[in-house]
């Protein structure tokens, strides 16, 4: 198979892992193009040098992790840290007619956004029920690294979580 076939099919085949990437390091539609492309640039270039002992996916997602942390401070940068109007500057309570699902979904979005882009990377990972060790690989962490690092943002957010309630 050649490069150009081979490509497609992993596109193809992982598009859910670059998808949730991309949906969790941008919210604007051109960010979220541009970080697609540069993305697919990225894996393209990568292809030649891909070391089969990993998985398709840790591969994958190390490649698209380090790419939308990039651009996400590259684009952060760029727009001067301003503040977007419709985030962040309201209390955060959920309408009178919000599912419980839709408030946990809301609620874990808004830790989420909190979270500097590494950390977001970590507990995407954990998320998406990675084991410690290949969250280590993806992130060029230890594996007591990202033991410590997902306890403490646990440990965080149990903190927010029961201030709020109070």
């Amino acid at each position: 198979m050649n490069k150009q076939a081979t490509f497609i099919e992993i596109i193809e085949k992982y598009k859910g892992i670059l998808y949730k990437v991309i949906t969790m390091y941008c919210t604007d539609d051109d960010d979220k193009k541009d970080l697609e492309q540069e993305i697919l640039i990225q894996i393209w270039k990568s292809l030649d040098t891909y070391n089969d002992t990993y998985a398709m996916t840790t591969w994958l997602y190390r490649i698209s992790m380090n790419v939308a942390i990039s651009h996400y401070r590259k684009t952060f940068k760029k727009k001067d840290n301003t503040i977007r109007l419709d985030t962040g500057l309201l209390e955060f309570t959920p309408a009178p007619d919000t599912s419980e699902g839709s408030y946990e979904q809301d609620l874990l979005q808004k830790l989420l956004a909190e979270l500097n882009e590494f950390d977001k990377a970590l507990i995407f990972l954990y998320l998406e029920d990675k084991d410690y060790e290949v969250i280590a690989r993806i992130l060029g962490i230890s594996k007591t690294n990202v033991a410590t690092k997902i306890n403490r943002i646990k440990n965080r957010w149990k903190q927010q979580l029961s201030s709020t309630k109070k």
